[in-house]
């Protein structure tokens, strides 16, 4: 009768347990390269968060392309840091999936928990009573995120993800926070009201995010205007006591060169606290990395602008007339193929113009809200097959064009035809 009661004493705890339900956390940088330093340390600085409150590790995931540590550029060797002067948030991370293994696929098998068989092989295995927090932090297009091989997370692949694990049954509360360009665009008349599903972003469907923190000893923005804000709020606000609509609301007033955005269920930001999302239950409000706010300064840019901008700077900086020239030719560089995706682009929208019997200047100086994406999808990947990978920002920018003519009634073979004529073969950075 002892080893019955025993059991059974063992098998309620278990479904207590089961009904309080845990939290998983997956954390996404989506580019590489020493310019988008400010991604990593984004999200590295994530994983000091949601560690320091006590999500263990083996429910915490992260996908990051691991090469800004160690850069040959980083002064601070084996170091990242997310504000100036501030601590190292590189130290401890998690290593899950890095480099090449950092893909759109790979992300949306670990997302719902689907067999992997490379990186560390973690996936979130969650449950209908576990929460989710997925912070991605990368550039962004209309409907698209985009990752290091210079590929795409399209929309509607994620939220037909979502739904997909709401059928389920795979969690009961799911948020996200997205820093990237038109970050809005991924959720925008796509993800429902009623799945329980809250998201954040950084930006509206139409317009760019922002870098912030420049460093001049490192060379580099340290960080994203709507992410350092959010970051650095759960760092020193009690976020057992703050509900995700207070950090919004703080954010969003931070947040002041684009539009911080909130989608799907409203309802969810005044009912949850930050804690809910970002902390182990049962831990308590500690000291912060960094207590003292750092409010971003008048080094605000453009995210398409970044690696211009920091190529100037250094220009300015710089005495050593080899290393002048050497940093006037990369800026010739990045010229020629901001320069080259534009033209390549609305050079599309020219060939399509007759024979479509469309308005040029309509193509090119509006913006259509996107809705087909049965015609967008496949004519962002072969563009990005055919012409230029999305490391290319101003690839990115100019991307509403290709939303317009597949919103103007253009057939995506047409598109895919002129893309074919227009690019001969890939152009490379």
């Amino acid at each position: 009768m002892l080893a019955i009661f025993v059991g059974l004493a063992l098998c309620l705890a278990g479904s207590v347990y089961t009904e309080e339900g845990v939290n998983w956390v997956l954390l996404v940088a989506g580019s590489n390269e020493y310019y988008n330093y400010r991604h990593q340390a984004d999200i590295c600085h994530a994983y000091q968060i949601v560690h320091k409150y006590g999500i263990p590790d083996e429910r915490i995931i992260v996908m990051m392309y691991d090469d800004i540590a160690n850069n040959s550029q980083n002064t601070m060797k084996g170091k990242i840091i997310n504000q100036p002067g501030g601590p190292d948030v590189y130290e401890g991370v998690l290593k899950d999936y890095t480099k090449k293994l950092v893909t759109p696929d790979n992300f949306l098998k670990v997302l719902q928990g689907k067999e992997m068989a490379v990186g560390s092989k973690k996936t979130i295995q969650s449950g209908p009573n576990d929460n989710i927090f997925v912070y991605f932090s990368d550039h962004g297009a209309p409907g698209i995120v985009a990752f290091p091989d210079g590929s795409a997370l399209h929309a509607s692949d994620l939220n037909k993800a979502i739904l997909s694990m709401h059928a389920n049954k795979q969690y009961k509360n799911m948020v996200f926070y997205i820093e990237a360009c038109e970050s809005g665009s991924m959720f925008e008349d796509l993800l429902p009201v009623n799945i329980n599903v809250y998201a954040t972003t950084a930006a509206n469907s139409e317009e760019s995010s922002y870098a912030c923190y420049y460093d001049s000893k490192l060379k580099t923005y340290l960080g994203d205007l709507y992410s350092v804000n959010w970051l650095e709020d759960s760092d020193k606000e009690d976020i057992y006591t703050e509900t995700l609509d207070e950090q919004f609301r703080l954010v969003k007033k931070l947040t002041n060169l684009s539009h911080a955005m909130e989608y799907g269920d409203l309802s969810m930001s005044s009912v949850f606290k930050v804690s809910d999302f970002q902390a182990e239950r049962g831990q308590v409000y500690t000291p912060s990395l960094s207590m003292t706010r750092l409010q971003p300064r008048s080094d605000l840019v453009k995210s398409e602008d970044v690696r211009l901008e920091i190529l100037h700077r250094r220009l300015a900086e710089e005495n050593d007339q080899i290393v002048r020239q050497s940093l006037l030719q990369e800026i010739q560089d990045v010229q020629r193929m901001k320069n080259l995706a534009i033209n390549v682009i609305k050079g599309i929208a020219r060939s399509l113009v007759k024979s479509q019997n469309l308005d040029l200047n309509s193509l090119l100086n509006t913006r259509k809200k996107l809705t087909n994406h049965e015609c967008y999808k496949p004519v962002v990947d072969h563009l990005i097959n055919k012409c230029f990978s999305l490391k290319n920002d101003h690839v990115l920018r100019n991307l509403y064009i290709l939303v317009n003519l597949c919103e103007s009634g253009v057939l995506a073979e047409n598109i895919n035809y002129t893309i074919d004529k227009l690019c001969p073969s890939k152009f490379f950075e």
